[in-house]
């Protein structure tokens, strides 16, 4: 069963990186959807201007999640990155002034990072022993 689950992650694994990596053209050449979406968020936390840096650093750690996610050495913390991230746009959905649907499309975005954030917890919990082994390895780094 659990060397299924593991094969399984490779889906799971492929889907993350599809879905951060099709956004990335939106945000690395600054769309004006995308453009709009940052100025919203930064605009609300109080960090007004601050918009193509949110911007680009969310696009370089979700590539580096992609490119973590995609390699059977590193899925684990591929996963636990874009899981957190996933975390923030859920998160920033569900608590910002943009709302679940805030391009007026069905919540397509939303609905991505939910399922983004889904197949991450996924990955993590079929590799939970590999998880629970470094977490024990590196608790000095969690004081």
């Amino acid at each position: 069963m659990d060397r299924m689950l593991k094969t399984l992650t490779w889906l799971a694994a492929l889907y993350i990186a599809y879905v951060l990596l099709w956004y990335e053209q939106y945000k690395l050449t600054g769309n004006e959807g995308s453009v709009w979406l940052f100025t919203v968020l930064t605009d609300w936390l109080f960090l007004h201007g601050h918009e193509k840096a949110m911007r680009l650093t969310v696009a370089v750690a979700e590539i580096t999640a992609s490119v973590l996610v995609l390699l059977p050495w590193t899925r684990i913390y591929g996963a636990a990155l874009a899981l957190a991230i996933m975390s923030g746009a859920i998160f920033f959905h569900l608590f910002s002034p943009l709302g679940i649907d805030p391009y007026h499309d069905g919540a397509q975005l939303f609905t991505r990072a939910c399922l983004t954030w889904l197949c991450a917890g996924f990955i993590l919990l079929a590799y939970r022993a590999e998880v629970g082994r470094v977490i024990r390895e590196r608790k000095v780094f969690l004081l």
